[in-house]
């Protein structure tokens, strides 16, 4: 029982590993009860990763910020053309990566263990076999396409930054952008400190 326990601990956290997680800094001493109106602002920052074409697609940017006016309005945050209370904007990466992952078992095996045995003075020979799979012969290095969605919240009086919320995540079908960075939107506005109204 108490290895059983064990195991399943053990995979619980290979799990949690695996699985990506949101980060998020705020400006201490920030008021987020004020913030009633946004409007998005364009950001300058270009690195290489925004060269790709994907990732300056009109549809993909479409899909990513409806997520995001969608989860800011059910906080009770509107969009608006003039004199918003802060400015969103968004920053989207795509790089190589690398992670360490398990070697896949090998194959299952049949391993015969010959022995003797005595019965009535008479030597016997038994083979004792059984079926096995080997464990994993180690770790490797495999590279793989990261994405990064950036969302900042830009007080509009101050210009200061107030709240960033980041996720970073395998990129798993590159025509699917759009969709799996409104996702990664909507799990970053969890963390936000508005909570949703019902």
């Amino acid at each position: 029982m108490k290895t059983t326990f064990h195991l399943l601990a053990l995979v619980l956290g290979f799990l949690a590993a695996a699985c990506s997680s949101v980060n998020v800094e705020q400006r201490e001493g920030t008021d987020f009860s004020q913030y009633r109106t946004f409007a998005w602002a364009e950001t300058q920052v270009k690195t290489e990763g925004t060269a790709n074409p994907l990732l300056r697609s009109p549809l993909a940017e479409n899909t990513i910020k409806q997520a995001i006016e969608s989860e800011l309005v059910n906080r009770g945050i509107r969009p608006v053309e003039t004199n918003p209370d802060f400015y969103v904007t968004t920053h989207l990466y795509i790089e190589e990566a690398e992670r360490t992952v398990a070697n896949p078992p090998g194959p299952s095996r049949f391993v015969n263990y010959p022995y003797l045995v005595r019965y009535r003075g008479v030597l016997l020979p038994v083979n004792y076999g059984f079926w096995y799979t080997p464990l994993n012969t180690g770790y490797r290095t495999e590279t793989y396409k990261e994405g990064t969605l950036i969302l900042d919240f830009i007080d509009a009086k101050t210009n200061n930054l107030v709240w960033r919320g980041s996720i970073a995540d395998a990129v798993s079908n590159p025509a699917r952008l759009g969709p799996e960075f409104a996702k990664a939107a909507r799990e970053i506005l969890d963390k936000f400190p508005v909570q949703e109204r019902n």
